[in-house]
């Protein structure tokens, strides 16, 4: 039975959470203050994290940062209460695997649980081992390098590369990734596939702007090359 934690310090918000994620059958825990919830996500092993923006002691994106960097891959869902896209972008480039925006459905919040983790474990059992340039990723351990270095990769990026190097030469387009990333059940903004993008260049490309492995294709999508010769 997967396990849920949720950060989230509005009483009313959190009780609905709990009782609908129990409903599907997860086994759910909660923090009310973002250093709380941050320590939990240390000291125990979750398959997804619901964290909200606006918290007391520690906020949201800080909470998310600092798992990232102490190289924690679990799946993380934002709640922000703003629809400015710039917070929901800066979420995404700080390590969320998705958002969703205050107000919310309880069906709405379901589905884009449900399909982090499903994703999740569909790269668990795809490719697992691939090595390209000087780059090596494990993705049945979630581990990734570049040169020896260990290099922090979100839970969706893992997700995301294993679907391109599955189609390596291929061009897949914008709406295929979201369909076979994010799933065809959650509705999300193509561009948020650039921005993926956009981070996963970051972290294995030697030059993001001029990138070897993730190759843009101009109005249609992306294609993966590995060989460099």
């Amino acid at each position: 039975m997967e396990k849920i934690l949720i950060i989230e310090d509005e009483e009313r918000i959190l009780m609905g959470l709990e009782d609908n994620l129990r409903i599907e059958g997860y086994l759910v825990s909660s923090a009310t203050d973002g250093l709380k919830g941050f320590t939990m996500a240390k000291e125990q092993s979750y398959d997804l994290i619901i964290l909200d923006i606006m918290l007391p002691k520690m906020n949201g994106f800080e909470v998310c940062k600092q798992l990232r960097q102490t190289g924690i891959t679990t799946p993380i869902l934002i709640l922000t209460a703003k629809s400015q896209e710039v917070d929901k972008v800066l979420g995404l480039e700080i390590g969320a695997d998705d958002y969703v925006t205050k107000p919310f459905s309880p069906r709405e919040l379901i589905a884009r649980v449900n399909a982090l983790i499903r994703r999740t474990k569909q790269t668990q059992q795809a490719i697992e081992l691939s090595n390209f340039g000087d780059v090596e990723i494990d993705f049945k351990k979630y581990e990734a390098k570049k040169r020896g270095r260990t290099i922090s990769l979100t839970a969706l990026e893992f997700t995301l590369l294993n679907f391109l190097i599955k189609h390596e030469g291929q061009v897949v387009s914008r709406d295929s990734i979201l369909d076979n990333v994010w799933g065809n059940s959650v509705y999300v903004y193509p561009r948020t596939v650039d921005t993926h993008i956009a981070n996963l260049r970051k972290k294995i490309e030697d030059d993001p702007e001029k990138p070897k492995f993730i190759l843009g294709v101009r109005s249609i999508g992306y294609k993966f090359k590995a060989d460099q010769t």
